[in-house]
Order: C-alpha cells, then sequence, then structure tokens
C-alpha cells in the first residue's frame, strides 16, 4: 500500500514537471510573438497598414499589453498618406486641375516603387497563399497596370508580378501586355497577347502594321518556343483565314525581324507550311537563308524543280527574305554571278513575281506563265545597264530610255531603287558628279511616278541622303544636294504622298537640326504648286510650318497673288485654327 501511494505521488510530480514545462515553452512562444509585434509596431506609419488587425489579434492572444501597443503605434504615426492628401487638397484649392494633382502623385510614388522595389519582398505576400484583395484593386486602375509593366521588365523572375500578370491577362487586359518579359513568362498569357496583338495588327491597316509590327516581332522572337507558337499560328491562319495573305505577311515580316538580329529562323516556316512535301526545295532554301546569300548548286535544283512540268507552289519562293537575295546578287554593284548560271538567277525572280496560280481545296487548278518571258527579259536588260562596269554618266544617261521601259516592271523598280541606293551611299560619290541632279536621282522619280506603293521606300532614301554627312563636298555644294533631294520629295507630294513628307519636314523644323533655308526651300516649292481644297490633316501638319517666324516673314512677297497670304487666309476661313 505504501509503495502504490509513493507511486502516485511519482506520477503525480511528473505530471507536474511535464504541465510546468509545456507553460514555460508556451512563455517563451508568447514573448516571441509579442516581440515580433512589438518589431513591427515600431516601424513607420504602421496603423496604415493593411496587415495592422491580423498583427494586433496575433499580439492579443500571446498576452501582449494594450498601453504598449497605443504608445508605439502613436509615437510612430507620421501620417504620411494624410499629409499628402492634405498637400493635394492645398494645391487644388490654388487652381491646379485635381487630375494633374492625381498624376503627379502617382508618378511620384511609381519612380519611388520603381527604385526600392524588392522582389524577395514581394514574393513574401504569397506566403499564406491568398491574393491579397488590395493586389485585385489595383490592377482594376491603368497607372497601377502600368507600373507592373515596368517592374516585370527589371524583374522577369519575380513571382508575384508574373502572377500579377496573369491577374491582369484573366481580367481582359491582355491588349495593353505589349512588353516582351510581361507577355512571354506564362505560355497562357503569351497565347491571349499573341491573338490580341495580331487581331490589332489585321485590322489597323498599313499604317498601324508599320508602327506596332516591330513591337510584335519583338515579342514573337523573345525565344524559340514564342517564334514557333506564333509561327504555327501564323500558318494556320495563312491556310485558312479570310485574311490570309494579310497574316502571310506578318509571318514574314517576323521572319526577316528574327534573320537581321543574327538568328537562322528560316527552316521553322518551311517546316510548318506545304514545303514539307519538297524536300529538295526545303534544303536549298534553308541552305541559302542560313548562309545569307544564293548559291549555284542551290539554284540550280530550284531552276530544276520550277521549270518541270509540275512545279512546286510559286508560294514556296515568294517571300521577302529570298527576293532580297536576288536583288543583292542581280543588282547590287560588284556583286559576281557566274555567267552560266546567271539566266537561272533571272528566271526564278521573274517566275516567283509574275507567275500567277489559282487553288481550290488545296488543289492547283491553274498555273499561267504568261507574264514570265516579258519579265525575265526586262530584270535581264535592268541588271546588264546597272551592274555593267565603268559605265559613267554619259553612257548610263543614254540608256535612261531603256530603264524607263523596264521600270514599268514593279520587281525591276524595286531592284533599280536598291542599286540607287547602294550606289549613292557610297561616300564618294556626289564628290565624282559634275552635276547636282545626277541620273541616278532622276530614276527615283520615274519610280515614284509608276509605282506608288514603293513611295515609302523612296522617301526612307531620301531621308537617309539628305541627312548623310557629305564632307568631301564645300557648304555650297551639301546646300545645292540637299535642294535636289528636297526637290525629290515635293515631287513624292505631288503624286500623293502627302502626309509622310510634310511630317518629316516638319520634325526637321521642330529639331532644328536642318538649314532653315532648305525647310524655306521646300515651303516655297510646296505653295507653288498646291491649291485648295485642302485636307485638314495637310494643314494641321504644313500650317505650323508656315507659320514659323523663320519660315513666313522669308517668303511672304508683296501684292495680292502672296502666296502665303492666301493659304493663310484659306486656312483661317475654312478651319478653325486652335492657338
Amino acid at each position: 500500500m505504501d509503495l502504490d501511494q509513493d507511486d502516485l505521488g511519482s506520477a503525480a510530480k511528473r505530471g507536474d514537471w511535464q504541465q510546468q514545462g509545456e507553460e514555460d515553452a508556451q512563455g517563451e512562444e508568447d514573448a516571441r510573438v509579442q516581440q515580433e509585434c512589438l518589431q513591427q509596431f515600431s516601424t513607420r506609419d504602421y496603423i496604415m497598414e493593411p496587415s495592422i488587425f491580423n498583427t494586433l489579434m496575433r499580439y492579443f492572444k500571446a498576452g501582449g499589453s494594450p498601453e504598449e501597443v497605443i504608445r508605439l503605434l502613436a509615437d510612430n504615426y507620421t501620417a504620411a498618406a494624410q499629409t499628402v492628401n492634405l498637400l493635394a487638397q492645398w494645391l487644388i484649392q490654388t487652381g491646379v486641375e485635381p487630375l494633374q494633382v492625381q498624376e503627379t502623385v502617382e508618378n511620384h510614388l511609381k519612380s519611388l516603387l520603381m527604385q526600392q522595389f524588392d522582389p524577395r519582398k514581394a514574393d513574401s505576400i504569397f506566403a499564406e497563399g491568398e491574393t491579397p484583395a488590395w493586389l485585385e484593386q489595383m490592377i482594376t486602375h491603368p497607372t497601377w497596370r502600368d507600373l507592373i509593366y515596368q517592374l516585370i521588365e527589371v524583374h522577369p523572375d519575380c513571382l508575384m508580378l508574373n502572377f500579377t500578370v496573369r491577374l491582369i491577362s484573366d481580367a481582359g487586359y491582355q491588349g495593353e501586355i505589349t512588353g516582351v518579359a510581361a507577355a512571354c513568362q506564362q505560355l497562357q498569357v503569351f497565347s491571349r497577347v499573341l491573338g490580341t496583338s495580331l487581331a490589332s495588327l489585321l485590322d489597323g491597316g498599313e499604317d498601324k502594321l508599320a508602327e506596332n509590327l516591330p513591337q510584335f516581332a519583338k515579342m514573337v522572337c523573345h525565344g524559340e518556343h514564342t517564334y514557333l507558337v506564333a509561327q504555327a499560328l501564323m500558318s494556320v491562319l495563312a491556310q485558312e483565314g479570310r485574311q490570309g495573305w494579310a497574316v502571310r505577311r506578318i509571318a514574314q515580316e517576323v521572319q526577316r525581324f528574327a534573320q537581321e538580329r543574327g538568328h537562322d529562323a528560316s527552316r521553322i516556316p518551311l517546316a510548318l507550311g506545304t514545303a514539307a512535301s519538297y524536300p529538295r526545295l526545303c534544303q536549298a532554301l534553308g541552305a541559302m537563308f542560313s548562309k545569307g546569300a544564293l548559291n549555284p548548286a542551290d539554284i540550280t535544283v530550284l531552276f530544276n524543280l520550277f521549270t518541270s512540268v509540275d512545279p512546286p507552289p510559286v508560294e514556296l519562293i515568294r517571300v521577302p527574305a529570298f527576293l532580297d537575295l536576288f536583288m543583292e546578287s542581280l543588282f547590287k554593284p560588284g556583286a559576281r554571278i557566274n555567267p552560266d548560271h546567271k539566266h537561272k538567277y533571272i528566271y526564278l525572280l521573274a517566275y516567283a513575281v509574275s507567275v500567277v496560280e489559282t487553288w481550290k481545296n488545296n488543289q492547283r487548278v491553274t498555273i499561267s506563265q504568261e507574264g514570265l518571258r516579258s519579265t525575265a527579259k526586262a530584270v535581264e536588260t535592268a541588271h546588264n545597264v546597272c551592274c555593267a562596269e565603268n559605265k559613267g554618266a554619259s553612257e548610263l544617261l543614254a540608256e535612261l530610255s531603256t530603264l524607263y521601259k523596264c521600270i514599268r516592271f514593279p520587281v525591276v523598280a524595286m531592284g533599280v531603287l536598291k542599286w540607287v541606293d547602294w550606289t549613292l551611299s557610297k561616300p564618294s560619290y556626289f564628290q565624282l558628279q559634275p552635276h547636282h541632279n545626277p541620273v541616278h536621282l532622276v530614276l527615283l522619280d520615274e519610280i515614284s511616278t509608276r509605282h506608288q506603293l514603293m513611295h515609302p521606300q523612296v522617301l526612307q532614301l531620301l531621308v537617309k541622303l539628305l541627312e548623310m554627312r557629305h564632307a568631301q563636298l564645300d557648304a555650297m555644294e551639301q546646300l545645292e544636294l540637299k535642294k535636289t533631294l528636297l526637290d525629290r520629295m515635293v515631287h513624292l507630294l505631288s503624286l500623293g504622298y502627302m502626309l509622310p513628307v510634310v511630317t518629316y519636314i516638319r520634325k526637321c523644323l521642330e529639331k532644328q537640326d536642318t538649314d532653315i533655308s532648305l525647310i524655306r526651300h521646300f515651303v516655297t516649292e510646296v505653295l507653288g504648286m498646291i491649291a485648295p481644297p485642302y485636307t485638314s490633316d495637310f494643314v494641321q501638319l504644313f500650317l505650323p510650318i508656315l507659320e514659323n517666324n523663320s519660315i513666313a516673314g522669308t517668303i511672304q512677297a508683296e501684292g495680292e497673288q502672296d502666296p502665303v497670304t492666301e493659304f493663310l487666309a484659306h486656312c483661317q476661313s475654312n478651319f478653325m485654327l486652335v492657338d
């Protein structure tokens, strides 16, 4: 009986010790929790944090003192947000527009966030596995969505930012996601952005395509996986969609973009299209695309295929990158072609641009080669004239009528345009020319007159020549040359390519990097050839040039027939002018 009582006593003591140990452990845990909470309460303006209520509950559950909490929160309350609101109210009361005040505050906050953003702290937000309510509210505002796009370009591996981009895409704002890192990190987001961007390019017309295509191509060429997905989608749309020709062009422009940046991306479109049914053709094209140059062996393979009874589809060689290689081989000064194979080069180029095929249910119904012979003859004639060695200006002038006849063919016009570009881009060309209006510039006028679709390329070449430094010429010679180039722009304007030309001159005036006498020359020439009625777009672009003090005051003539006064009077009578 005594032993049993001793055993019970020992058990009771062990229970007391165990209970005491548990109480001590709980006390240590409570002390640790209190200390963590007190550290948070000690940070500046912690009372404004969304987590304040959770921290208070955690602190009081651990036995914390309310007095200490009140003291810490009060001592560390600096009212930063309230101070900003007060200053904003003062600015509004002084007459500043509320929207301007809001933009100022938001832009400053964005700059602070860009400087102090810590991706590790941002990723810790998701430690509890729940999406913060404030984040879902944040993405409803364009300003903060733009901040997310900027941050992910700097921190592409941040999980919180990638998750937020996914939320933005799910909310229907994928059309805004144009940054490469934001669009390409997740396949689901990329697919949505790709579809939205492609639809925007197809619906926007030529101007929209030229403006947005570089950003679209940059996104698609982010990696091999994005390029493959995009080209696969565009290949299907090109064959089945109603705007297949437009999709095919976009795919080709993306391929050109990739090649210009040193990527050999030509085999993917070949594998996706109908070229896979012609392995010899794929091998020959792939080899030339990879090297960026044509070679007689592969050209012979293609020549044999396209002179056969059942040639491959012409669209397989109707690729801009492939046609550019022909232009370089046939029209670039100094290019060498084996005479035994030259007719094959000319035949393939002419075949690509002149043969017409009709298809029905993926079967070729007809193939028309009606214009093949005349196109090949024009290409050969222009090639012989342009690439003849030791031909001076007088000999070229004698061949001018022949070139005019050949330029009627668009492919020849493009070849001559590139030949003029390569020729005039040589630093010593204008130094050796006795005339300020060489034959090559006359050819540009003929190309502009014959082919409206080449106006952008002609203007691009004229801008390039106008902005080139001609150190070998004296000041007066340079001025005369630039006036001649401006006359070519005026000719473009007279043919209907009005807005791009005037837009460029307007930029020259705004940048103040062009001799003002040249702009006066341009304005004088334009006023001498235009007559009402004028479009509002033209007036909005041209009128500020004319109203510039250094322009109007020096070309305004005395008398009733002053073109400056007449133009200004017409604008005041027919347009609502905004000062």
